[in-house]
């Protein structure tokens, strides 16, 4: 058989690693792209053309679904096959697919026709690029976006052709992963075939302080990367980068996020920022069926008024928008937000059901006009 013939999903049987989720009765795998294709669950074609594309030494994920018992390896592929659609969880800043904590788990586990799958993308985790330094353009939330609707391609995770069954693919993105969904390509999506749930989106288009701000924390950290003596000025404003990208965040984040600063090559954060601060929205369909935002009233990353008025720039319904009390890591619970917080990560599973749920109920009923 070759990898042509052989079914859509028989990649999840190439795992890295495999366990049980932090939440009862789910359960996770580990998958890296470069060993998809070494091993021939993936055609090179795909998988070291995405690589490519996106200028990347390589690409790491995790499916967590929820099961009873453990799905013996022979019938994981039918297991992941046999759903409704997945959730595809995007993270923000020096973040990694570490910092959902929960969430992922709590929504496979309240629709168990769901499979979800948090990315390590745009240069951080294990998804690395090949340049420490990468362009703008390869570490900008659009490339981001065009990244992870390639991957999505390249697992083929829509309703393939000869399929009867809806899927709907559910992005949900925080901070920076909250802004790449903005530029999702609406040409290459049928109707109710995507979802989108932005949290905190890091959008800066109409915060021109924060702009400059990050634009010159991006030129500083690169200024480190390359006059040593900076070094001093970098252990000095680090702390505040953490601070303020994990605001409101558990302790567990903010150590990820620790960790993650210290691995990820400076020439990628010193990118990455000065990109968010020069984003343009030349990119940006207005479309936004089946897309909700929702934004924390104490984010003091992503000023409440500035992205407010942004929306209304965009003619975003306010329908769509959900203002909570939290700050930018709003659905985190941390030692000091524990009722507020974990009230907001309720309500973030409930909007993905929610958007799952209108959009598959769409796809089998057809869209109604008049």
């Amino acid at each position: 058989m070759t990898l042509e013939q052989r079914p859509p999903l028989s990649w999840v049987r190439g795992y890295v690693s495999r366990g049980h989720g932090d939440v009862p009765g789910t359960h996770i795998a580990l998958y890296r792209m470069s060993e998809l294709v070494n091993r021939g669950f993936l055609s090179a074609a795909d998988g070291r053309g995405l690589l490519m594309d996106a200028n990347l030494v390589d690409m790491v994920w995790q499916v967590e679904w929820a099961d009873d018992a453990e799905t013996p390896d022979e019938e994981l592929e039918m297991r992941l096959s046999d759903v409704e659609g997945f959730a595809i969880f995007l993270h923000g800043w020096t973040g990694n697919h570490l910092i959902w904590e929960s969430i992922p788990g709590l929504v496979v586990a309240n629709q168990r026709r769901l499979a979800a799958i948090t990315v390590d993308h745009n240069g951080f985790g294990e998804t690395r690029f090949v340049r420490d330094t990468p362009t703008l353009e390869e570490c900008c939330p659009p490339s981001a976006m065009k990244t992870i609707e390639n991957l999505i391609d390249v697992l083929r995770l829509r309703r393939q052709p000869g399929e009867r069954a809806p899927k709907v693919i559910n992005f949900v993105g925080h901070s920076m992963g909250g802004a790449a969904l903005f530029y999702l390509n609406p040409l290459h999506w049928r109707v109710g075939e995507e979802t989108r749930l932005a949290l905190t989106p890091a959008l800066l288009l109409d915060d021109e302080i924060k702009r400059i701000f990050f634009t010159a924390l991006g030129i500083g950290i690169s200024l480190v990367n390359m006059i040593r003596v900076f070094e001093v000025v970098e252990r000095v404003i680090k702390p505040q980068i953490i601070e303020a990208v994990c605001a409101g965040a558990s302790q567990f984040v903010r150590r990820a996020h620790t960790l993650q600063y210290q691995q990820t090559p400076r020439g990628t954060t010193a990118a990455t920022f000065t990109a968010m601060g020069l984003l343009a929205d030349r990119e940006i369909a207005r479309r936004w069926d089946h897309f909700k935002i929702t934004l924390g009233h104490r984010d003091t990353l992503v000023g409440l008024v500035p992205m407010l008025d942004l929306l209304s720039n965009l003619e975003f319904p306010s329908a769509h928008i959900r203002v909570v009390a939290g700050s930018h890591y709003l659905f985190s619970v941390g030692p000091e937000n524990v009722y507020q917080h974990a009230q907001n990560r309720e309500l973030v599973v409930q909007d993905i059901l929610d958007l799952h749920q209108t959009a598959y109920s769409l796809q089998k009923s057809g869209l109604r006009v008049g």
